[in-house]
């Protein structure tokens, strides 16, 4: 198998508070890894490290074979169009339309897109998560189901080979947590996109990734799949799945 992400002895630290300890991780191409922890652990820091929205103390971040501790502006712009962010609230503009926010994304990194090119591409990727019909509404028309939704069209909107979820579910109802699984799914089956997953819905993590890991104090303390995991007698792991 290809490994798309590599992270070697990851260490990130804010003051004196150290956040990420010793972090090891591989991401193979096609797989779902989903990192599962209590607030706090590092979770979201992580990601945030691997596209270098936080810079790293020490470690190596390979990313598609490239090292983005090493890179340069432009080829850290590179590669982040290779990688999907989706952050926890969607992170739309307020002031746009579903529409202009989804154009919004190609514009800045592919100027060169006609206006056919780019409406296809908007509507193709409204139709991947089921909202061609929100093309043209203000974010604040949309529930938080649909912001997430829109925020998953965006990421897809670049074709990148790697998407980072971070609390994919959170603050929604079980009903359209399911929906958003169920389209994460979707999505790596299409794409053949390989994924991180930060959350903490059990059923999602259990819906959608192919391994878990479990962060404490900034390292990870148990990886497996959801099946070994719910099986363990440790009681710091079986505290998750009770």
């Amino acid at each position: 198998m290809e490994t798309v992400i590599e992270i070697k002895h990851l260490e990130k630290s804010f003051d004196q508070l150290a956040v990420l300890t010793d972090i090891n991780l591989k991401l193979e191409r096609g797989e779902n890894l989903a990192i599962l922890g209590k607030s706090g652990t590092g979770k979201s820091v992580l990601t945030k490290c691997i596209v270098r929205l936080v810079q790293a103390d020490k470690g190596e971040i390979l990313v598609l074979g490239n090292d983005i501790l090493k890179m340069d502006d432009e080829q850290l712009n590179e590669t982040r169009k290779k990688v999907g962010y989706l952050f926890q609230g969607g992170a739309l503009y307020d002031s746009m339309t579903v529409r202009q926010n989804l154009e919004f994304q190609i514009r800045r990194t592919q100027m060169e897109k006609k206006k056919k090119e780019l409406r296809e591409l908007v509507e193709e990727s409204l139709e991947n998560v089921g909202l061609a019909d929100a093309i043209n509404k203000m974010p604040a028309e949309l529930s938080g189901g649909m912001k997430k939704r829109i925020g998953l069209a965006r990421t897809l909107i670049l074709k990148p080979q790697i998407i980072l979820y971070d609390e994919p579910t959170t603050g929604l109802d079980p009903v359209t947590s399911g929906e958003i699984s169920e389209l994460i799914l979707q999505v790596q089956e299409k794409y053949n996109t390989s994924s991180i997953i930060i959350t903490h819905d059990m059923k999602c993590a259990k819906m959608t990734a192919n391994q878990l890991k479990i962060m404490k104090d900034g390292k990870f303390y148990a990886e497996g799949t959801f099946s070994q995991l719910s099986e363990s007698d440790d009681q710091e792991v079986k505290a998750y799945f009770s």
